[in-house]
This record gives C-alpha cells, sequence and structure tokens, in this order.
C-alpha cells in the first residue's frame, strides 16, 4: 500500500472478529467439502427466529434497570432448538447468534434430535446479588418464554448460568404454563430432576479431547 493511502474501510460483517462472520467462513469451507447446493447454505446459514427483549429489573438499590437480551433458534430441522443461555457484559446478537448455529452443528454430529439455539443477557453478574440476579432470570423468561417449550426450545447453563438459573426459568415458565415442566430446560439440580455429571460435563469432555 502507497504512503498515504488510507487502509480500506472494513464491513461489520468482514470484521475477522465478529463471531457469526467467523461461523459463516468455517460453514463455508465445509459446505465447499460437501458439495452442497448454494440454496442449501444460505438455508443452513439463516436463523430461523432472532428475539431481543428489554427486561426492566428492581435492583437492591430501589432503582430500576433495563437489561437487553437474546434468543436465537437456529434451526428446528432436526428437532426442537437446544442451547445454552450466558449471562455476560459483552454479550451481543452476532455472538449468540454464531453460538446458536454452532449448537446446530454439534447436535447434528453426535446425531441428538436437536437444532441450535442460544441465549445471552447483557449483564454483569459479578456485580449483582443473588436477589438481582433472580429477578432477571425471571423477567427474560417471562420475555421470552413464548418461543420455549420442551418441543421447541430447551435452554441450557453456560457462561455465568447455572443449576440455580435454570431452576428459575423452570419454575417462571411452570407458573405460566400452570403446570410443572421440568423438561424445558437442561442442567437442572437433581432434586428438580437434573442429571449426574451435567456440571462436570463439559470440563470432561475437554479432557477426553486432549486425551
Amino acid at each position: 500500500m502507497s504512503q498515504g493511502t488510507a487502509a480500506p474501510s472494513r464491513r461489520p460483517d468482514q470484521d475477522e472478529f465478529n463471531p457469526f462472520q467467523a461461523m459463516s467462513d468455517r460453514f463455508d469451507r465445509a459446505s465447499d467439502i460437501l458439495g452442497l447446493e448454494d440454496g442449501v447454505r444460505d438455508v443452513l446459514r439463516a436463523p430461523d427466529r432472532e428475539m431481543t427483549v428489554a427486561i426492566p429489573v428492581l435492583m437492591d438499590s430501589g432503582k430500576v434497570k433495563v437489561f437487553t437480551g437474546y434468543r436465537v433458534q437456529h434451526s428446528f430441522l432436526r428437532g426442537p432448538a437446544k442451547g445454552g443461555i450466558r449471562f455476560a457484559p459483552d454479550v451481543h446478537l452476532d455472538e449468540v447468534r454464531a453460538l446458536a448455529a454452532w449448537m446446530t452443528w454439534k447436535c447434528s454430529v453426535v446425531n441428538v434430535p436437536f437444532g441450535g439455539g442460544k441465549g445471552g443477557v447483557v449483564c454483569d453478574p459479578r456485580s449483582m446479588s443473588q436477589g438481582e440476579l433472580e429477578r432477571l432470570t425471571r423477567r427474560y423468561t417471562a420475555a421470552i418464554m413464548d418461543i420455549l417449550g420442551p418441543d421447541r426450545d430447551v435452554p441450557a447453563p453456560d457462561m455465568n448460568t447455572n443449576e440455580q438459573t435454570m431452576a428459575w426459568i423452570m419454575d417462571t415458565y411452570s407458573m405460566h404454563v400452570r403446570k410443572s415442566t421440568t423438561a424445558v430446560v437442561t442442567g437442572k439440580p437433581l432434586n428438580l430432576g437434573g442429571s449426574r455429571g451435567r456440571t462436570e460435563a463439559t470440563g470432561r469432555g475437554v479432557m477426553i479431547s486432549c486425551r
């Protein structure tokens, strides 16, 4: 590049640090190897449904703070959407889109009857009390519950969420549908129908892969 020439501007969808763009690039490489038609690629790349919600929460200080939440359902081709919910200050929609797509690929590769989904809430959970996190989780669940359900979308723990978060989601969902619905989430406490070894599963998978 000659001296004094400005670097070409980079569009957001070309950002090498954009997770959705990274997912799309890798998907294209795999599609080339598999010889997928362009129409099939377009269907598999685009999320089926995206939801962005505003979540007003009464904080311990007595003030109301509005958080932003996302839920992306990438694919229902193999069954209900499946994927975690993360709480983090740097969560953004393209990240959630990419993670939802990767869930679709993961479920397909291991041949389980789910599509891919992912959720996130923009917050700093380390600076929030247990009561604030509970109110945030319940309001987020109420905001997206029309697209949740055992036959539609089944959340799970992810970054900064855990079995307690899943218990709040299950309880909130169950109250709205007026019946106990344990199948609406995975990663629940054992006494609410959770699976043994779920907490350690991700780390164990990394260990097995390294071996």
